[in-house]
C-alpha cells in the first residue's frame, strides 16, 4: 500500500509525462487512454471510466456518471481537454468524490501550454 503523498506524487509524474509527450491539442479520450497506460506501467492498480451510481432512498440508480480513472480505490482524476476550469468542471470531481467515498481528487485539464497551470486537487 502507498502512503498518500508518494501515491499522489507518482500519479502526478505520469500525467506530466503524458503531456510532455502529447502536449495540449488532442482529444480527452487520448489523454485518458495514454495516463491509464502511463500509471499501469508504473504498477499502480487503475480504473478507466468507473460507474458511479447515484443512492436515492436505500437503492443504487445508475445515472450515467463515470469516474475517468481511479487510483488504488483512492485518488479520482477527473481529465478534461478544455480552455479553462468552469465551475462544473469543480462541483463534477466534488460529486464524485462524496459519491465514491474518496478522499483525493485532481482536476487534470491538459489542453494547456504547462501542465502546472492545468492541475487542481481536492480533498474532502
Amino acid at each position: 500500500m502507498f502512503i498518500e503523498r508518494d501515491l499522489t506524487e507518482r500519479i502526478l509524474r505520469c500525467a506530466y509525462t503524458v503531456h510532455t509527450e502529447l502536449g495540449p491539442g488532442l482529444l480527452e479520450s487520448a489523454y485518458e487512454a495514454c495516463l491509464f497506460y502511463e500509471l499501469q506501467q508504473n504498477g499502480l492498480i487503475v480504473e478507466r471510466q468507473v460507474e458511479l451510481p447515484v443512492e436515492y432512498k436505500g437503492i443504487e440508480i445508475e445515472a450515467g456518471y463515470r469516474i475517468d480513472l481511479l487510483i488504488e480505490n483512492k485518488v479520482i482524476l477527473e481529465l478534461k481537454a478544455v480552455e479553462e476550469f468552469k465551475d462544473i468542471h469543480t462541483a463534477q470531481l466534488l460529486t464524485y468524490l462524496k459519491l465514491a467515498e474518496c478522499k483525493i481528487g485532481y482536476l487534470i485539464n491538459f489542453n494547456v501550454k504547462s501542465l502546472r497551470t492545468g492541475i487542481k486537487r481536492f480533498v474532502m
